[in-house]
């Protein structure tokens, strides 16, 4: 049962190696998943997802492979013996509030219903379409799929419509973690610590463990020793693009934004419209207080890190021709601008909230991969996972 499980997740290209799928079985040899379809999930995720990215795939993989009631539903010969009384009753124990087990009690409690399934499977030859007896679907009885009962069993259904299933046996957990999704501020971290340099920098006000008992075995006393505490030093100036098109991501660029001011010491901030010109502005509130884009270029070192955020989604006039920006006469055009931030700054990337798979479509976000050599990353934890490792090269 649990090497065709091993192997599936490796077709799912989930990382699980053997080690794993040992202590996956030292797990179970220990008596850690007994009888509980929940603490086996949990073991089996935690002794074979090393991380948060797979977890999506994993849940995937475990539903269709330890199908539970779900395998019902297919069946024209169900085995009653099959049917995971136990795991029932104690999921049914655990998750469900007064007010649903109130309604359960409604149909005589819960061995009166499981009595009742147990009655119906045996008696029912085949598949069954509406109703309010039979197992099936678009019906009334408390046991099926796409039906409507309050306090049913739900058997094969994808997802819940009602939320009064006794157990949502296909519902599958943390699906933010799959890399190619929209991710939230906690996994931008996750990726943004990539984008790390440690220097001991500041006063010697912390602990050197290692070096006090170095100091107090050649001293013959406590010789307690401190060191400066160890800091990130990667330096990082990040350009966001506001209004127009961009108000579409507000949500996740805020994310984003309030993830990279908790993790970067040495950030700077500043804002443009479509594409970057003469000058930003640091407040969207005053934004005609403006900070020309040279003063920038002169007062921070080809060693900071520059990240754009901005959906580059605009007229092609906007970066190529002088006059091109819709708020203004610009003099030189935006790709001027942009080759001078290359050209000074070592370390350039692009982060895009549209999908990667729209890019191609539109002229302007072409333009501008070209100017960036590339350097463009969609807004997903891989695409945020590149992108520190290009800045970090």
């Amino acid at each position: 049962m649990l090497i065709p499980f091993f192997l599936k997740l490796r077709q799912a290209k989930v990382p699980v190696t053997l080690r794993e799928f040992l202590d996956l079985l030292g797990g179970m040899e220990a008596g850690l998943a007994d009888f509980d379809v929940e603490a086996f999930y949990f073991l089996a995720r935690a002794a074979l997802v090393k991380d948060e990215r797979f977890i999506d795939r994993f849940d995937q993989v475990f539903s269709q492979h330890f199908r539970g009631l779900t395998a019902i539903a297919g069946a024209d010969g169900v085995d009653v013996e099959t049917l995971p009384e136990d795991w029932l009753r104690k999921l049914a124990e655990k998750h469900l509030t007064p007010e649903e087990k109130a309604l359960v009690e409604s149909l005589g409690g819960f061995d009166k219903l499981m009595e009742t399934l147990k009655k119906r499977l045996e008696e029912q030859k085949g598949r069954h379409q509406g109703g309010s007896k039979w197992i099936g679907t678009a019906g009334t009885s408390p046991f099926g799929a796409y039906g409507y009962n309050p306090e049913g069993v739900r058997i094969g259904q994808e997802g819940s419509r009602h939320r009064k299933a006794v157990k949502m046996w296909d519902k599958r957990e943390f699906r933010d973690f799959d890399d190619s999704r929209e991710i939230g501020t906690r996994n931008i971290k996750i990726a943004l610590k990539r984008l790390r340099r440690w220097v001991r920098e500041g006063a010697a006000d912390e602990l050197d463990l290692a070096g006090t008992i170095r100091s107090t075995a050649e001293h013959g006393y406590l010789d307690v020793q401190t060191r400066p505490e160890r800091r990130n030093a990667v330096k990082l100036l990040m350009f966001f693009d506001v209004g127009g098109s961009m108000d579409d991501h507000v949500m996740v660029v805020e994310e984003l934004f309030s993830a990279a001011r908790a993790e970067f010491r040495h950030l700077e901030h500043f804002y443009f419209h479509n594409c970057l010109y003469e000058s930003v502005w640091r407040d969207n509130r005053r934004r005609s207080e403006r900070l020309p884009v040279t003063d920038i270029l002169r007062s921070y070192g080809p060693d900071y890190k520059v990240i754009f955020v901005g959906d580059a989604t605009m007229s092609p006039y906007e970066i190529t021709h002088a006059g091109g920006s819709v708020e203004h006469w610009n003099k030189e055009p935006g790709a001027a601008w942009i080759a001078r931030m290359t050209g000074h700054f070592h370390r350039v990337a692009w982060i895009n909230p549209v999908p990667q798979g729209h890019w191609d479509y539109t002229q302007s976000l072409v333009i501008m991969r070209q100017l960036l050599n590339d350097c463009m990353f969609p807004l997903t934890l891989q695409g945020l996972e590149q992108a520190t490792r290009q800045l970090a090269r």
